[in-house]
């Protein structure tokens, strides 16, 4: 799925112009980032959950040169599908 996938859903469901559903799938976006900034989670009902994750700092291996390397602690997104979700697919 892209923007450009959900611009257009919003323009074939509403009849409005091209930019207009590129605007309205922009501000969508943002406001599920700003979402899970303030929050740490963002639920969408029958579809699923997204909720932001700590990791910890770790040694990992270089692939190509097989010297460790060091990871910092970060955040990341984690997803968990909705029951309703998983029996449609």
């Amino acid at each position: 799925m892209s923007k450009a996938f959900i611009t257009q859903v919003i323009q074939d469901s509403t009849g409005c112009t091209g930019v207009a559903a590129n605007r309205a799938a922009g501000e969508l976006i943002s406001s599920i980032v700003e979402e899970m900034k303030k929050h740490g989670g963002f639920t969408l009902p029958s579809f699923g959950t997204f909720s932001v994750r700590k990791t910890k700092a770790r040694k990992a291996m270089n692939p190509r040169t097989g010297e460790p390397v060091k990871v910092k602690a970060s955040k990341t997104v984690r997803f968990k599908p909705s029951p309703n979700l998983r029996k449609s697919v």
